[in-house]
This record gives C-alpha cells, sequence and structure tokens, in this order.
C-alpha cells in the first residue's frame, strides 16, 4: 500500500515503535506523595454513570494520597469544553489536569507540559499505543499530552445482519465473527467494490446504506478513512500537498457510484441523521460507535438484535476506520505538575481502565491496545457478540481524518469539512472532478496561509 509521497501505515507503525524506543526521558518517578491540591478537568461523559465510576476512582487516589481534588465535568455541548481550554490556556489558570479532544495537543502545546516521562513509562507498563495517539499527542517529538483515559470512540460499519444476507447474499457474521477464527480468505473478500455492490441491491430492495456527507464529524470519520483506503490524502507529512492525484479521482469516481443509492438527502444530515436511520429501521449500515446501537436496543429490540459491528470495507490500498480520540495534558502553569502525572498515570492503570471500559458499555476504546480486550466487548447483546469487532480485531488503520499533514494543519482540514465538500461538489452540485479538486487545492492552500 506504498504510494510516493504518502505515509504508509506500516511505516507509521515502524515510527511509532522506534519513537518510543527512543525516548530520553528519564525514568518516570511517582512523587505524589507530596501533592497538595489538584484540580482536574474531565470531558462530561454521556454515558449514565460513568461520571461516577471516573470520579470515585480519581477521588480515592486523592485520600490515599493526601491530595484535594477539585473535580469538574466539562460538556462538549455548545463548544463549552472547547472554549474552557481556550481560556485557562489564555489565562495561564484555570485547572491543572486537563482532557483535550482530538487536535487541541497541537493547538496548545505552549501551554503544556511535556508528558515523555508518563508515556514512556505506559508503554513499557501495557506496550504498543494506537496509532492516532502518537499523531494527536507528539508534537515535534515530544509529547504533550497522554492517552485520554476515558471518551475515545471508533467508526466501524454498523450493519443489518439480516438485510445484508437476505437482499446482497453477503454474510457480515460468517466475515466478521465474535471470536478470533476470523478466515482471512473471507475477510479478504470484504472489499469497497463488493461494498458497492450490496449497496446496489440494498437501495434497490428499499434499505439503502446512509452516512452524513457535509461539516459535521461524522462526515470526516468515514469519508477521509474511505479515501485513505484509495491512496487519497490532502496531504503528507511534511506539508506537501498530495490531493491533486490520481487516487482522488479514483475516490471520487467512486463517490459517484456509491452517493447513487444513498438517501438523497445525506448532504444536509447531522450527526444524529445516522443514527435515526439505522434505528428506524429503514437503513442496512451505517459508521458509528455504540451509541447507535444502544439506543435501538432501548427503542427498537427488534432492529438491534440484527444491528452488528464490524470492520470497514478495505479499497485498493488498505483498510482504514475513522477515529475520535481523546487525549489529556496537564498545563505547565500548573502548580503541581508532579502530582498532575501521578493521577494520569493511575487512571491509565488496567485496574482502572478496566472499570471505566466497563462502566461505558464499551463505548470508550481505549489507546492503550493491551486494553482492547475487555469482556464488556464480547459479551454485550443483543445479539451475542455483536460489539466484539468493536475494538480493531484484524488490519483496519485507526486514523484521524487529515492524517498524516501536520496536526495543525489536519485539525482545519477536519473543522472545515475538506473531504466531504469535495464529495459534495462532484456528486451533488455536479462539478467535474477536477474543478472540485482545484476548489480543494485552493482551501488547502487558505489553511496553509492560516
Amino acid at each position: 500500500m506504498k504510494a510516493k509521497g504518502k505515509v504508509t501505515r506500516r511505516q507509521f507503525i515502524k515510527t511509532t515503535a522506534l519513537t518510543a524506543a527512543a525516548i530520553t526521558a528519564g525514568p518516570y518517578v511517582k512523587t505524589s506523595h507530596s501533592a497538595g491540591k489538584l484540580a482536574v478537568g474531565l470531558w462530561d461523559h454521556w454515558i449514565p454513570g460513568a461520571n461516577d465510576v471516573s470520579r470515585k476512582i480519581i477521588m480515592d487516589w486523592g485520600k490515599k494520597n493526601g491530595v484535594e481534588i477539585k473535580l469538574d465535568y466539562i460538556t462538549s455541548v455548545g463548544f463549552k469544553q472547547l472554549t474552557t481550554i481556550a481560556a485557562e490556556a489564555r489565562a495561564k489558570t484555570g485547572h491543572d489536569v486537563m482532557d483535550l479532544p482530538t487536535v487541541e495537543t497541537a493547538k496548545y502545546t505552549d501551554s503544556l507540559e511535556p508528558m515523555d516521562d508518563v508515556v514512556n513509562a505506559i508503554i513499557s507498563e501495557y506496550g504498543e499505543l494506537m496509532p492516532d495517539a502518537e499523531y494527536l499527542g507528539k508534537i515535534d517529538g515530544t509529547w504533550y499530552s497522554c492517552p485520554g483515559p476515558i471518551g475515545s470512540h471508533t467508526y466501524p460499519m454498523v450493519s443489518r445482519l439480516d438485510l445484508w444476507k437476505k437482499h446482497a447474499g453477503i454474510d457480515l457474521k460468517k466475515i466478521f465473527p465474535d471470536n478470533p477464527n476470523r478466515d482471512p480468505s473471507l475477510v479478504k473478500t470484504w472489499t469497497y467494490d463488493t461494498f458497492l455492490e450490496g449497496c446496489k441491491k440494498l437501495h434497490a430492495a428499499g434499505f439503502p446504506f446512509g452516512n452524513a456527507i457535509g461539516p459535521t464529524s461524522d462526515a470526516q470519520d468515514w469519508t477521509g478513512p474511505l479515501f485513505a483506503s484509495f491512496g487519497s490524502y490532502p496531504m503528507d507529512a511534511k506539508g506537501n500537498i498530495t490531493f491533486d492525484s490520481d487516487e482522488t479521482r479514483a475516490a471520487l469516481e467512486y463517490m459517484k457510484k456509491l452517493t447513487a443509492v444513498m438517501p438523497p438527502d445525506v448532504y444536509a444530515w447531522d450527526d444524529a441523521s445516522n443514527n435515526r436511520f439505522i434505528i428506524s429501521g429503514r437503513g442496512a449500515a451505517i459508521q458509528n460507535p455504540p451509541s447507535a446501537w444502544r439506543v435501538c436496543v432501548r427503542d427498537q429490540p427488534d432492529t438491534a438484535k440484527h444491528l452488528w459491528h464490524h470492520d470497514t470495507p478495505a479499497g485498493p490500498k488498505g483498510r482504514f476506520r475513522g477515529s475520535l480520540s481523546r487525549m489529556m495534558g496537564v498545563w505547565n502553569f500548573s502548580k503541581n505538575k508532579s502530582t498532575a502525572k501521578d493521577l494520569i498515570h493511575h487512571l491509565l492503570k488496567k485496574e482502572q481502565q478496566d472499570q471505566l471500559i466497563a462502566v461505558a458499555g464499551g463505548y470508550d476504546i481505549p489507546l492503550i491496545k493491551a486494553f482492547n480486550r475487555h469482556p464488556v466487548w464480547k459479551n454485550a447483546s443483543p445479539p451475542a457478540g455483536t460489539l466484539y469487532n468493536y475494538p480493531i480485531q484484524g488490519d483496519e488503520f485507526q486514523m484521524l481524518s487529515g492524517y498524516p499533514a501536520p496536526i495543525g494543519i489536519a485539525a482545519q482540514m477536519y473543522a472545515q469539512a475538506l473531504i466531504p465538500n469535495t464529495i459534495a461538489k462532484v456528486c451533488k452540485e455536479g462539478k467535474s472532478i477536477d474543478d472540485a479538486i482545484k476548489w480543494a487545492l485552493d482551501e488547502i492552500e487558505g489553511f496553509m496561509r492560516g
């Protein structure tokens, strides 16, 4: 899957391993016995009960170590968490420990304490991190944030087993079983070509595939990985624009065929639209974390019993899955940096991670690979085992849309919906592929100037 001017999956993983081994920071030393006070800002988890468990873990740790803790859960609704992070970085005061969604680390490296010592300790204890952890947290060779202990999630396929088998003749549970005994020859058949042919049949039967194509988060989280599977990236890791390529043209040609058998209003969908679509029983597949399935279990159990979470299709250049990962950092203006690091290290240990994964019902996907074998995913139902493949079990590469561009530019590509808008230029507005690519190049150049 190597392509000129692009970072391949193999190169990325190799680089991750080498840099992890080459971290030069001294060994991590626990120091919280002289801790004092600590203010902690966490994302307000949407799963009922999740905050209660993290609060108990943190408060118990504070009591044991003589640390007086002020704990705040900050909602992401109305961008409150993002505005809180920005305000604290500007004022140089606020929480000591802060949850940092997706690209926020890159925005505030001047205000964040290096975390190489903590990350090095975690890797030494538990092994490899997921690739997007390094992409988000390691800036110019320095870790400015650690894998977040809560809230990270990915975007697998969520498919109706019954509809795919009846109308497309594809047994998705056989291809992606709820155990490690996959048949590689079957997995190899799950490509975007196979997916397209299945979608045509399902559309004809009145049960199309649906995902947003517009300025929404979910739209980035499936279109960016789809383009990567064709070898199309807006920019390489060195900042060279690479979007004007045969690979991009192939991806856009594919999207012309796929959108023809999707609901015509997907360009106006928001992040909840695909959830409502699959819950309604009208859809055959979406890409989403288990939130849609969870609501379906509650509201439409007859539909929920057929939903299966599984791998994305493979393109000519590999198989990619979108992610929205959360990191955690320490402000460099904190008066208690060592204690803040101790707490983060504690939250990332297996005993605590096991509790946090369980209370979230499997919604959270840890950025530490060793923790992605928790029984919560195997035991989820209905149907039994539906979440087994939610943690990556095969050859999918977990990525944020915009990878491998320098993270600051990738953040703008994501925020401005570069890839979904390029698709819409061709598939909704009827522009030529060359004109759509020219528009995208102008946009990318603007991101670079900005």
